[in-house]
Order: C-alpha cells, then structure tokens, then sequence
C-alpha cells in the first residue's frame, strides 16, 4: 500500500480483487467512484473517516461496471503520435481530416476544407511541435466560436450563469467546475468530437452550479433539459483518446 499525506488530502492504493483502486482520502461527505482515462485506473475518493469495510462494499457493489469500464478503455481506439506531416489524420468536429502543408503565403494558418483536407500554411522549416501549436490555436477558436451560441442558450435554459469558461488541454476529464467560483474548464480535445458531445460536457458542468454532486437530483435536471444526454455520453467515450500516453 502506497501512502501520500499532506494538509489536503492521503491517498493509498489498495488492492481489491484483481483491481488495484486508489483511495483519495478528502473533506467530502460522499464518496465517488471514477474509472479514468486512458488505461482504466481506477480512483475512489472518500470522506477522511471512511471505514475499509465501507470502501470494499463501495467496489464490489461496482465491480462488474468498472470492469465494463476498464475493457472499453483497453479496447478503445487511439490515434498515432502526431508528426505533423502530410496525408496525416487529423479530426474536427466528428470528421477526420487529411493534413496538408502549403507555403505560407504571409501569416501562417490553419483551415478545414470541405474536401476533406485540413490546410496548415507554414513555412518550410517549421517544427513539427509549432504546427501542433497551430492546430491548437485553430481547435481553441473552433471551441469558443461554438460556445458563443452554446453558452447563453444553455445559461438561459438552466438559469444559471458561469463566471468564467476557459478551455485547455486535461490528462484525466472533459470538463470540471468549481462550483464556489462558478468557474468551468472545458478540454480542448473536444474539438474532434462531434459538436453534441461538447454541448453535452458543457450542459454537465453547468448543472454542476445546480447541483454539485452526481446524484440523483443532478441526473434528473439532466434528464430534464437534455433526455439524450446517456447517449451522447456513450459517443464520446466511444471515439479514439488522443495519442498522449497519459499519466496522472
């Protein structure tokens, strides 16, 4: 057993079964339960008094689905290092893109074309690490012109409003929300989902201003404002993870 304390928080990992489980012990009431991208490590965070029996009751009540969870994340589809190179498969929005290179013809862009190619003008000794740059800058733009129309509809529809929305590239969530700050993070790798996933992580972090925890009250708005969201839910894990080897 692995032990970490500080000030916040202890984390221990014991092994339960065939399944090692790390136990993030935390000032929290609930205890919750995550299955995490992109190997299936499995996490339990629990209130700072939380018995042994109490926590192995926790996974075993849960076994079968975090072994449903860990499969689909063995078996899920991931996209190659990026090399930046031409005819490389890049995806925006649900649709896989061929990388093409041109000369810059002036500023350096980015832009998806209706044929199917993704058009990175650079100049001929650009690294392949600034083009990624690029290609990120491009996702981060798509993301935010999208949330321009998501964000007040949404707002106005829960009655809710967030005081800030940034997007930025996360190891181990699509979206989070500090509810106290009313504060949400998007990640930027939604931007090769198709569009109803990230109106669904969006819709998700905002009922979290509604409600903070995963229960039952947060899945009935949810059934409320957005019946599908299960749906959708289930796309989004179902696409490829990025090519990071993440670790966490």
């Amino acid at each position: 057993m692995r032990h970490t304390k500080g000030n916040i928080q202890s984390i221990e990992v014991v092994r339960i079964g065939d399944i090692d489980v790390e136990l993030n012990r935390r000032a929290i009431k609930n205890i919750h339960l995550s299955v995490l991208p992109p190997n299936g490590k499995v996490r339990l965070s629990i209130p700072n008094d939380t018995s042994e029996q109490k926590v192995r009751l926790a996974i075993v009540n849960k076994f079968a689905w975090i072994k449903k969870q860990k499969a689909d994340f063995v078996g899920q589809e991931r996209q190659s290092i990026r090399e930046m190179v031409n005819g490389e498969c890049h995806y925006l929005w649900g649709n896989k893109y061929r990388l093409k290179l041109v000369d810059a013809k002036g500023k350096y862009s980015v832009t998806a074309k209706g044929n199917g190619n993704l058009v990175l003008a650079v100049s001929e000794n650009t690294s392949a690490d600034n083009k990624l740059k690029l290609v990120n800058r491009f996702y981060r733009n798509e993301i935010q012109r999208l949330l321009k129309k998501l964000v007040p509809q949404w707002e106005k529809k829960l009655g809710v409003s967030a005081s800030s929305l940034n997007i930025r590239k996360m190891k181990t969530k699509w979206g989070s929300c500090n509810v106290q700050g009313k504060r949400i993070w998007l990640n930027l790798e939604l931007a090769k989902k198709p569009p109803e996933c990230i109106e669904f992580i969006l819709v998700h972090e905002l009922v979290h201003l509604l409600e903070r925890h995963h229960n039952e009250r947060f899945r009935s708005i949810m059934d409320k404002h957005m019946p599908n969201w299960r749906e959708r839910r289930n796309l989004l894990n179902s696409l490829p993870l990025a090519y990071e080897d993440w670790s966490y």
